[in-house]
């Protein structure tokens, strides 16, 4: 492999191959449960050396793993231990190419940090809606990879919805681009929802064309106590009612969930926690072109709607956008707190939104029986449907020990109750490593051989982040 290396080399510059010192950044996953060795770091700056790369790797059989921010959960985006894998870091591909405020669409390069587009469009007096709780850190390749959800998926949709267009070098080293901002294209097969959502195992995204919106005039946010997660659905039908288009995001919280938050981060002040008669919360919001005024009118009008039906308990209405910015920071800071908390089995499901309930129910019943002492620690995107339903070791017992014996049984019986609900074992987390080899046990086999097909005619060789996605009983032989 030492021409492969000397020729990457001559590709990206000598400061740009890292082979050797603390590579902790790139081999381990954000989670911090798997640690892999790559044969090299490769940091390219266009997608012309992108290019290059992947036909040098091709010509070696070298696999690839793309890697943006390496904020994933699902350990897709980490080299095994083989010593063998490329990492492809788009870290330096970090530029926006082009705003076009006629078109309402920005071109961006893989590498750019969501938050960095988000603050891009703000100074121009545009609206970048995706927005997750690692939008510090997480790369717009990477949310295109997973096809990334977060909190304002009610209103305008996953990633996949907010993309026009993309740049992507394929597994063969050849550039496919359709960065022309179209909204209407019916020119073939659509590539471009091909490559979103892939994890990287089809080729590798190295820019995008997203849409961008108006800044709202109005934007109002409140957050509400409830008595059960069955108020939270009748709620969130109120809050459609009541707002219309101008719902732009639901996020249910469990009674736990808000407790860590307030044990491992008590400057936030999580509202209403020193009342033990509340086992739900949700942070909802509204904006719209609306003045302010009428708006709020609206909004008040909702909320007095769910005090009138004993859906809410107690409510605030924050008064200005700093008290807003510090409602969702609270919703945003779960899975920090839980990692301060200690490991714990993660689930990112999906289920229709009037099954929800029932199936917290079920499977929380199922769970108290299976894993006595078990907390769980429920939240997530209840506008669309997806929850992080995640379950944290018994008080006092180690957590990393906790979630080396029990995971499999704890997947099993939550992963059978999503089947049995209508729902998805992967709702904007991806499948990665992590979830590959469960995928036959709640994927169709018509869908399974589909996938493989695919995978076989884009990258017969097996080089595009290999052990990502499809299980090992179906990888191309």
């Amino acid at each position: 492999m030492t021409d492969l290396i000397a020729g990457l080399r001559q590709i990206v510059g000598d400061a740009h191959v890292l082979t050797d010192g603390d590579l902790t950044a790139y081999e381990q996953d954000w989670r911090r449960r798997v640690h892999g060795k790559a044969l090299a770091v490769v940091r390219p700056a266009t997608a012309e050396e992108v290019a290059a790369i992947v036909k040098a790797c091709a010509a070696n059989g070298v696999a690839i793993v793309p890697q943006g921010g390496n904020t994933g959960l699902v350990m897709g985006s980490t080299p095994d231990t083989s010593g063998t894998q490329i990492v492809l870091s788009l870290g330096r591909m970090n530029h926006v190419r082009a705003l076009d405020k006629d078109n309402l669409t920005i071109t961006v390069e893989a590498g750019c940090i969501l938050q960095a587009v988000q603050e891009r469009c703000e100074q121009e007096g545009f609206l970048f809606p995706l927005s997750l709780a690692a939008e510090g850190s997480c790369t717009i390749g990477g949310n295109l990879g997973t096809n990334a959800g977060g909190t304002q998926v009610v209103r305008y949709g996953n990633t996949r919805e907010l993309c026009l267009g993309l740049e992507v070098v394929n597994a063969q080293g050849d550039i496919w681009s359709s960065l022309k901002g179209l909204r209407k294209d019916n020119t073939g097969y659509d590539l471009r929802n091909l490559f979103i959502g892939s994890e990287g195992t089809l080729g590798v995204i190295t820019a995008a064309t997203m849409k961008i919106y108006p800044m709202p005039a109005s934007q109002l946010t409140a957050w509400a106590a409830l008595p059960s997660f069955d108020a939270a659905v009748q709620l969130l039908g109120l809050a459609h009612q009541y707002l219309g288009a101008g719902l732009t995001g639901f996020e249910v919280m469990n009674r736990f969930a808000l407790t860590l938050v307030d044990k491992h981060m008590p400057q936030l002040r999580v509202p209403f926690i020193d009342n033990p008669d509340f086992p739900y919360a949700v942070v909802l919001e509204n904006s719209d072109s609306e003045s302010e005024a009428h708006a709020r009118a609206r909004f008040e009008a909702l909320m007095e709607a769910g005090f009138d039906q004993g859906l809410v308990l107690d409510a605030v209405v924050a008064e200005n956008l700093s008290q807003a910015h510090n409602l969702w920071h609270i919703r945003e800071s779960i899975p920090l707190a839980q990692v301060e908390e200690g490991s714990n089995v993660k689930h990112d499901i999906s289920v229709p939104i009037s099954r929800i309930p029932a199936f917290v129910e079920h499977t929380t019943a199922m769970l108290a029986e299976k894993v006595p002492g078990m907390r769980l620690v429920n939240f997530g995107h209840m506008g669309d449907g997806n929850l992080h339903f995640n379950v944290q070791a018994p008080d006092g017992v180690d957590p990393k020990a906790f979630v080396d014996e029990r995971e499999h049984e704890i997947n099993h019986i939550v992963y059978d109750a999503v089947t049995e609900f209508g729902g998805s074992i992967s709702a904007e987390h991806g499948i990665g490593t992590l979830k590959a080899d469960s995928l036959p046990d709640y994927q169709s086999p018509v869908a399974l051989n589909m996938m493989r097909a695919i995978k076989q005619a884009l990258d017969p060789q097996n080089i595009m982040n290999p052990r990502s996605m499809l299980p090992r009983s179906v990888w191309p032989r």
